[in-house]
């Protein structure tokens, strides 16, 4: 017999329970841990005796080996009330959940559970996501190392630090076990995206719901078209609502197009009117033309304004990077003149109106002109970016590089 300093809950799960005495108490169904510890600590276990299941204080508690078999030996048994605790079930809430890696930018599934015991209690260390730790609850980790050890083998392990471990699937729970997805949103949206679309719905959901709007609609814009509908279908309309809104008026009439009629006019009606009026004029277009594909975020300014002026403006609306390849410079009707370079702008003296260094030669398009042409125009004048106007000249919008490669994309895909 030999006293154990590190164990893994698949060791003791169904395990008999002593008491000080030796006294065989029952059988361990479950370990409970406090998550309010930076590493859960163990406070509890669930035994299953002849009469009942039942839930005790596991107090000071020793683990002993005999014959290759571990046994938990309770000093102090005694009922506990969980309610006050910040508690999580090991064994029903926690193995074999989803965990993200955020190293490796993938799911992984916990196989089994490490702990270490100190003075001031046990504590819950380490993840096992590898397939030793599957092969352990299986009870083949031992017999395949002897299999394996005169070839020079081994069989691969996986452990994430508990303090590491970013999010995990938990059921009907309303605890976190840290700042929620703290380390997850670090990440590149299309990187997140890639996760989330490995996650089980509810844990998507989840997700989405835990991050603000913004970030939620950065990574939205990432994932592909049947998780989107998914969690538009599944989301608090509020929240799926409030997302829309923080997308460009394009991808978010281009989901709503996809979605049931029904549900896009219920989530259209909880979106701010200006925004809601924006995707729904988007919307209107048929699929085929430009205006379908147009973003109405644009940067545009009066012929009239100086350099200086300009520049000021700039700082003020702080443009995202994708809509401001080209300034439009308009009239006081808002019919298009031309466009004016960063380059241009930077170099010219400051009380310099638009209008006098604006370049009038501008490829542009009509809203309801046919896309068929566009990756041959954007190719032939080699342009990052363009400009839609309406019948009259108005400027409407831009069409940006990427929409045009996505929408070639998507249409290559359909014809496979």
């Amino acid at each position: 017999m030999s006293t154990i300093k590190t164990f893994y809950l698949s060791r003791v799960l169904g395990s008999r329970i002593f008491s000080s005495e030796l006294d065989v108490i029952g059988k361990l169904e479950d370990i409970i841990v406090d998550v309010s510890y930076e590493r859960p600590k163990i406070v509890a276990v669930k035994i299953k005796t002849k009469k009942n299941h039942q839930e005790f204080d596991s107090g000071p508690f020793d683990l002993i080996k005999r014959q290759g078999k571990y046994y938990l030996v309770c000093k102090d048994l005694k009922p506990i009330n969980l309610s006050k605790i910040n508690h999580v079930y090991l064994a029903k809430q926690i193995l074999d959940r989803q965990i993200v890696d955020v190293n490796g930018r993938k799911v992984v599934r916990v196989n089994d559970l490490r702990f270490a015991m100190i003075p001031s209690g046990t504590f819950l260390v380490a993840v096992d996501v590898g397939i030793e730790g599957l092969l352990r609850r299986l009870g083949l980790a031992k017999p395949l190392k002897f299999i394996l050890k005169p070839l020079g083998l081994t069989i691969p392990s996986k452990f994430m630090p508990w303090d590491e471990v970013e999010h995990i699937n938990l059921p009907n729970l309303s605890i976190k076990i840290s700042s929620p997805y703290s380390k997850l949103l670090t990440l590149h949206p299309s990187d997140i995206a890639d996760i989330i679309e490995e996650l089980d719905r509810n844990s998507q959901i989840d997700f989405m719901n835990t991050i603000d709007e913004e970030k939620a609609a950065d990574v939205f814009e990432e994932l592909e078209q049947d998780v989107q509908i998914s969690l538009l279908e599944n989301l608090p309309v509020h929240k799926a609502a409030d997302v829309l809104e923080k997308m460009p008026a394009d991808e978010a009439a281009d989901i709503l197009d996809d979605l049931d009629k029904e549900k896009a006019e219920e989530l259209l009606n909880e979106m701010e009117k200006e925004a809601s009026d924006e995707v729904r004029e988007l919307m209107e277009y048929p699929e085929n033309t430009v205006g379908s594909l147009m973003t109405t975020d644009f940067i545009a300014f009066k012929k009239e304004l100086t350099v200086q002026q300009t520049i000021e403006e700039l700082r003020k609306l702080k443009p995202e990077s994708d809509s401001i390849y080209y300034l439009y410079v308009l009239d006081n009707d808002e019919k298009l003149l031309g466009t004016v370079s960063l380059r241009d702008l930077i170099v010219s003296e400051p009380d310099t109106k638009l209008i006098d260094i604006m370049n009038q030669r501008v490829i542009k398009l009509q809203d309801y002109d046919k896309i068929d042409d566009l990756a041959e125009i954007i190719s032939k004048y080699n342009l990052l970016a363009i400009p839609v106007v309406d019948s009259y000249s108005k400027l409407l919008g831009m069409i940006l590089i990427d929409d045009v490669v996505f929408t070639l994309l998507k249409s290559r895909k359909r014809k496979l």
